[in-house]
């Protein structure tokens, strides 16, 4: 799939088929997550795989708008022990955002469904994940992404915009 493709077909899936994700689908996935940008090349990113049913049921109670039934969740973690000192301590949200979109091209290129449900700076979602999840203080769950194959279609889209460009010639 071209890029451009990947782009205009990534939608928000929120219905899941029950069939479960392959190891070398969530390997591909993680090199996806891996490969993206990182301020001075930190790569502050951690990542809980969760395929276990009894887990994944226990996280839907961790996230308000997330309690989908889907086969595979990806908690996104920022580990501040890895990332960037005094004012540019925050850049872990920009490098794991950045993993969780190419979690997201990927899901779509490989003909799967995903929603990204977002924790960070909800602290009581952060305090929730971090409870369910055994995740140490040193690293803050940025989000939750649910992943599966989609049991409902959505088309793909454009949201460009152009009275959103401001140009300087």
């Amino acid at each position: 799939m071209e890029v451009k493709e990947a782009l205009e077909k990534r939608r928000s899936i929120r219905k899941f088929k029950d069939t479960p994700i392959s190891d070398e689908i969530i390997k591909e996935l993680m090199i996806a997550a891996m490969s993206g940008p990182s301020a001075v090349n930190k790569r502050p990113w951690e990542f809980y795989v969760i395929t276990n049913k009894e887990k994944l049921n226990e996280l839907k109670s961790c996230v308000p708008f997330g309690k989908y039934d889907a086969p595979l969740a990806i908690v996104v973690c920022g580990n501040l022990l890895r990332s960037l000192p005094l004012h540019a301590s925050s850049y872990w949200i920009q490098d794991c955002s950045a993993a969780t979109e190419n979690i997201l091209l990927r899901v779509t290129d490989l003909g799967l469904g995903a929603v990204w449900c977002g924790g960070h700076p909800q602290k009581l979602v952060e305090k929730n994940l971090r409870k369910c999840l055994s995740i140490p203080k040193t690293q803050i769950p940025l989000n939750v992404i649910y992943i599966g194959y989609p049991s409902q279609e959505v088309e793909s889209r454009s949201q460009y915009e152009e009275n959103r460009i401001h140009y300087f010639k």
